[in-house]
């Protein structure tokens, strides 16, 4: 099975993408010969496995809170829906026996967040305590990758590259920072997952798969389109977890959709790709 967050349907992605992105995802899993199992929180339930009529609740503007692992407590004794962010996603997995995970890119440390600052996402303290193997594109494109990769390091969580020895930067194919550890095939990262399980390991690894080439942005033309939109939300207020979907909606206004178009690439990518992972490590247990 490959756990699958709900955010991305909730705040990442625009309704009808969207729900195109839960079936593009889906199928990519299932062509692999894995399960896709979305992660979200329903009348009071931490669901692992939502369904087709549940995930459509995700897909409404406003239907779901965004919830991160510590907001689940709150949203469980609510009872209104939650869509899952990496964080509280990786948790759910790990309690349910899934070791495989997919998503676009994983939040990091903003930029300007020195030493003790508070503006860095709960995906890596979450990491840093989930033995999970989670398919990604490196960080989201609004935070400082070399900061993001330090911080990854100091936690203890593992970054391999998936076919390139940089570390993919979401919507560019690489950052400016150098990788330790590779894989070419899924088979190899399936003995990595399986190891996890194996030194009952207390953190996660990142398995970091470039976006598909023909959808690569330019760093650059990415890191303006960020800068303008950051000035953007500073100017309207924009706090606390409305930031990271208002920038993404930003980025794509300001590249006329190409940004969108190259997170619903890489998303898809990541699916197949964990699915062939969580295949192959089934396959040899």
């Amino acid at each position: 099975m490959v756990a699958l967050e709900t955010s991305v349907v909730s705040h990442g992605l625009p309704p009808p993408r969207n729900l195109e992105c839960v079936e593009r995802m889906s199928a990519a899993i299932r062509s692999a010969g894995a399960v896709p199992a979305w992660v979200g929180v329903i009348e009071g339930d931490v669901v692992v496995g939502l369904s087709a009529d549940q995930l459509r609740v995700f897909a409404e503007p406003g239907g779901a809170t965004k919830v991160a692992r510590r907001d689940l407590p709150v949203v469980v004794a609510s009872g209104d829906p939650g869509a899952t962010t990496v964080s509280s996603t990786i948790w759910a997995a790990h309690r349910a026996g899934i070791v495989v995970g997919a998503t676009g890119g994983i939040g990091g440390v903003h930029p300007g967040s020195g030493p003790g600052s508070r503006d860095v996402s709960a995906d890596l303290i979450e990491l840093a305590r989930t033995p999970v193997m989670l398919v990604c594109s490196g960080p989201k494109s609004i935070v400082d990758p070399v900061a993001t990769a330090e911080r990854l390091e100091e936690l203890g969580v593992g970054v391999v590259g998936y076919g390139c020895w940089r570390l993919p930067f979401f919507l560019a194919r690489e950052a400016p920072v150098d990788l330790d550890d590779r894989v070419d095939e899924p088979a190899e990262a399936a003995s990595i997952a399986r190891a996890l399980g194996e030194l009952d390991a207390a953190a996660a690894v990142l398995l970091c798969n470039p976006v598909p080439e023909g959808f690569a942005m330019d760093a650059g033309v990415v890191e303006d389109a960020v800068r303008a939109c950051e000035r953007i939300a500073e100017r309207e207020g924009v706090r606390g977890k409305a930031v990271t979907p208002f920038l993404l909606s930003c980025l794509s206004e300001r590249t006329d959709g190409e940004s969108l178009e190259a997170n619903l690439a890489l998303l898809e990518s990541n699916a197949r790709l964990a699915g062939e992972v969580a295949a192959a490590s089934a396959a040899r247990s």
